[in-house]
């Protein structure tokens, strides 16, 4: 969206095409008990300045609501609150020496610049060197495992320098400390503005479009046939779902292309949404240091976000990151609800089922690239070998982690290059750049 967004005021014509029925892929927002918020969690923070300046953009920005949040640690049967100086130095499972050990390795990847070296080494060889094995051993490897599952073992250094240079941006740029925000509405309501402000800008929005194969026209441009037979033709398209998703819409690509689109590893999420009664503990980010919980955080949006956006309840997402093949996305809805719910009231022994107002689960086999070792080296640029085709997703973001700001960043960089490419002359459409939809359900179920 930010991309026809860009490409619209700069005077191009663009098509928009949407697999799904609404828009915002991962963003998008659901219905939970009559509640319409996000379908996954998201946060924005003060230093996510691309982010802020398309809100800016959308008359949103000044409606944004900042706050403080704590945050949690769940680790040998115990909740701990490490939310400032203080309780991390009253932290019991780790020594003063492995608390300083970790803080200073906070401290050095928040003052390191340069992320490129970072890429040649693994990530845990480069923890364990700077905070110890025993650091490593107790916190660092279990939030690894629980963001890459045992994929950590290929990922390299930059995945935590990318998630700890975001959290300390503020600091950087001089803020005092880094706050929290939320816009009322949550992505839905961000969404639907920006949707109304692309078709004043003259951009065509077709939904429920699942393109099943980019290839060239043979004239400079290129073709995208759809599920429901339709064929559009346009003289740039960007195709945006996965990579290995692309490599197989457009057989066009060359070997080379094909096969590191498809040698990019992806890790998935199965991502509950809980609408309980009442509060659990009051912490945004809940870590889970022990491995016998079935999810791999407890995220307590209303920690953040006005309880009176959901009609005094609380939301709460219970994400499980796991790689595209792992048995989990066959289970049902309800076997992953028992599973969930009992870990959660183990944890939070006075919850009681009657607190469960609604359970939903979301499913995304392919979300975060997983930064392998020489990542950046190893990735296609966006412009591919046939004219006219482009590839912009996720896994372009090679200095950052994947969120909504560094996504917006993304699309900003993608239209400076796209505006630089030529306009071919076309008798069909005159400077058309459609954007292939998004996770194409046809080609989803074959590359999964």
């Amino acid at each position: 969206m930010t991309l026809a967004h860009r490409l619209s005021r700069a005077g191009q014509r663009v098509t928009l095409f949407e697999s799904a029925p609404q828009l915002g892929g991962l963003a998008s927002a659901w219905e939970l008990d009559g509640i319409t918020w996000d379908r996954h969690y998201h946060v924005t923070l003060l230093s996510d300045s691309h982010l802020r300046n398309l809100l800016v953009e959308l008359d949103l920005d000044a409606d944004m609501k900042w706050v403080e949040t704590r945050t949690g640690f769940y680790m040998g049967g115990r909740l701990y609150s490490m939310s400032n100086s203080l309780e991390f130095l009253r932290f019991g499972p780790l020594s003063l020496i492995d608390k300083l050990r970790l803080g200073a390795t906070i401290f050095h990847a928040s003052r390191t610049t340069d992320w490129r070296p970072l890429e040649q080494i693994g990530v845990s060889e480069w923890l364990t060197r700077l905070s110890g094995r025993n650091v490593f051993e107790k916190m660092w490897r279990p939030l690894l495992r629980a963001k890459l599952g045992e994929n950590y073992q290929q990922a390299s250094a930059a995945f935590i320098w990318a998630i700890i240079a975001r959290m300390y941006a503020a600091r950087r740029s001089g803020l005092k400390k880094e706050m929290f925000g939320y816009l009322p509405g949550g992505y839905g309501r961000m969404l639907d503005c920006f949707a109304s402000t692309l078709r004043e800008e003259g951009v065509e929005i077709r939904s429920g479009m699942a393109a099943q194969l980019v290839e060239p026209t043979g004239g400079g441009g290129a073709c995208i046939a759809f599920a429901g037979g339709e064929h559009e033709s346009f003289d740039q398209v960007v195709m945006t779902m996965s990579s290995p998703a692309a490599a197989q819409l457009c057989p066009a690509l060359s070997a080379d292309e094909r096969a590191k689109l498809a040698a990019i590893r992806y890790q998935g999420i199965v991502c509950a949404s809980v609408l309980l009664r009442r509060p659990l503990a009051g912490f945004y980010v809940t870590n889970l240091i022990d491995s016998w919980v079935p999810f791999t955080a407890v995220i307590e949006m209303s920690a953040l976000v006005d309880r009176q956006q959901f009609y005094g309840h609380s939301l709460v997402y219970l994400p499980k990151y796991v790689d595209p093949t792992d048995p989990l996305f066959e289970q049902t809805d309800e076997q992953i609800e028992q599973s969930f719910l009992s870990a959660l009231q183990r944890m939070y022994p006075d919850l009681q089922a009657a607190d469960v107002l609604a359970f939903r689960v979301s499913r995304v086999r392919r979300v975060l690239p997983i930064p392998t070792l020489n990542y950046s080296r190893n990735l296609p640029p966006m412009t591919t070998s046939v004219p006219g085709v482009h590839i912009v997703n996720s896994t372009h973001i090679v200095n950052g982690t994947l969120n909504v700001n560094e996504t917006v960043n993304l699309a900003n960089t993608a239209a400076e290059m796209l505006l630089k490419t030529p306009a071919l002359p076309t008798a069909r459409k005159a400077r058309v750049f459609g954007i292939a939809a998004e996770r194409a359900r046809s080609i989803a179920r074959n590359a999964v």
